[in-house]
């Protein structure tokens, strides 16, 4: 019976790690995707010498307009 339990609890701790590695891994994709658009929003809107506030508020500026005039290969699919 212990050793039934010790296989048990390794296993679980397999399962465990394994969700760990999953949530490491898309938490790296995650920040990669951001650094990359933040570095495309930079170099296409000139704005590295704003603050986070001031972009913010340049986004939002114009964020209607483009969502509107957005191309429909662009827009967010509904799943």
């Amino acid at each position: 019976m212990s050793n039934h339990f010790k296989q048990l609890q390794q296993e679980i701790n397999r399962v465990e790690r394994s969700i760990q590695l999953d949530s490491q891994k898309e938490r790296k994709e995650r920040t990669r995707r951001l650094i990359q658009k933040g570095a495309l929003l930079e170099n296409y809107f000139e704005c590295e010498h704003l603050s986070i506030e001031e972009t913010e508020e340049l986004l939002r500026a114009f964020s209607q307009y483009v969502n509107e005039k957005k191309q429909e290969k662009f827009k967010k699919k509904n799943s």
